[in-house]
């Protein structure tokens, strides 16, 4: 399934600076029944945004309409525990297209980048800078681009490199998932499994 192609996001973020977040907090485990990767944005973090009546938390940040945008800040150590891909397609299917970290469970990192979710990693300097900045103005935006590998705070032009498998990127530049990619290159493996003995 092929999905938006990214090259440089221009937003405002949402702040969530809680570290150790796991993949049961960002989508609990009884809503991975379904195979789509459809729906599933409306219950990224339920058991933080409602309560058990079913009425949104207050003091939840996605529940605070003055957070906006497509870029989520998260807290060191996103997307622990288990390796469950619908963390990363209820983050993507909510409408983030960047979550940034000082660091990301390994399998977490995988999916995202597998659904077209670019997975920012800074160091704890700059991470914390993000956090102050939003905390002062909630419209402060950064710039992500994919081809310089770099995150900059538009404000203060201050920035920082992240790192990117060139794979995923050249996948990720061209809205690829694993099997868009081997059917844009079908006519090569064609012609090489010509040259394969029978």
């Amino acid at each position: 399934m092929a999905y938006d192609k990214f090259n440089t996001l221009t937003s405002t973020a949402v702040p969530l600076p809680i570290e150790n977040v796991d993949t049961d907090q960002i989508i609990p485990a009884r809503f991975l029944k379904a195979t789509e990767r459809q729906g599933f944005g409306d219950n990224l973090f339920r058991d933080w945004r409602y309560n058990q009546d079913n009425t949104p938390k207050e003091d939840f940040v996605l529940n605070n309409s003055k957070y906006t945008g497509k870029i989520l800040v998260g807290g060191k150590n996103f997307g622990s525990g288990s390796s469950r891909e619908h963390a990363a397609w209820a983050v993507y299917d909510y409408g983030f297209r960047v979550v940034v970290s000082s660091f990301f469970a390994d399998i977490f990192r995988g999916n995202c980048l597998n659904i077209g979710v670019l997975p920012v990693q800074v160091s704890a300097d700059f991470l914390q800078k993000m956090f102050d900045a939003i905390d002062a103005d909630e419209n402060t935006a950064f710039e992500v681009d994919l081809s310089t590998q770099k995150i900059t705070m538009i404000a203060t032009g201050e920035s920082e490199s992240f790192d990117i498998n060139e794979y995923k990127k050249n996948n990720m530049t061209n809205g690829f998932d694993d099997i868009d990619y081997l059917l844009n290159i079908k006519t090569n493996i064609q012609e090489f499994a010509k040259t394969r003995p029978i």
